[in-house]
């Protein structure tokens, strides 16, 4: 018992550091897999998009980085802070949320007028059938706040599967041949690599456990 009491603390730093450097990851593959579709065409100013485009990338960004101060606070022992801001990252889901939503609608509405309208609603079908299962683990994490070790094991998950999107982003930069994505939505069967790497990070989270 006294070794075990002696490395609690060294587990719990461990832990700590962990996620922390999960968080990294998540922001790193954020900002990194927009970067050929949505960071260089704003630098280079050829990017056309409606506003409800950079109302959402502004609060995913966002939701990420504030993924990233809530494990730095746990990390340097501030749990205080941690708490202290869930309501904020409650409104701060929620409003990406909707801008996941808003954005779907715009975008099938524009690519209606192109012609595009049934392979926009297929494509679009992927985040729209994936909300539930955000929403719900979000709200598992939420109510066991309690319970420190399943709210993070709820929140990395919730992370990888915001992923998606950038992951995917990804592979259709490097593999999508050219002119590929001129013609309108990628078919659906595209989102399956990415979601394979997502789960790829949940499984290192759970070797990390056992």
């Amino acid at each position: 018992m006294s070794t075990l009491a002696a490395s609690t603390p060294q587990v719990r730093y461990l832990t700590a550091r962990f996620h922390v450097r999960m968080a990294l990851a998540f922001v790193a593959i954020a900002f990194l897999g927009f970067s050929p579709s949505y960071w260089a065409p704003i630098v280079v100013g050829t990017l056309q998009a409606p506003p409800i485009m950079h109302i959402h990338g502004a609060l995913l960004f966002a939701w990420t980085l504030f993924y990233l101060a809530q494990t730095l606070w746990v990390g340097t022992g501030r749990t205080s802070s941690h708490r202290s801001w869930g309501m904020a990252g409650i409104a701060l889901f929620t409003l990406m949320i909707c801008s996941i939503i808003l954005l779907k609608i715009t975008v099938i509405r524009l690519d209606d007028a192109n012609g595009m309208g049934e392979a926009s609603r297929h494509f679009a079908a992927i985040a729209i059938c994936n909300l539930p299962l955000m929403i719900g683990l979000f709200a598992l994490a939420i109510a066991n706040v309690q319970r420190p070790e399943l709210h993070k094991r709820l929140m990395v998950s919730l992370m990888a599967g915001l992923m998606i999107p950038a992951l995917a982003r990804v592979f259709l930069a490097l593999f999508a041949p050219p002119g590929a994505l001129a013609g309108g939505p990628p078919p659906p069967f595209v989102a399956l690599p990415p979601t394979l790497v997502a789960l790829l990070l949940i499984l290192v989270a759970m070797l990390h456990d056992w």
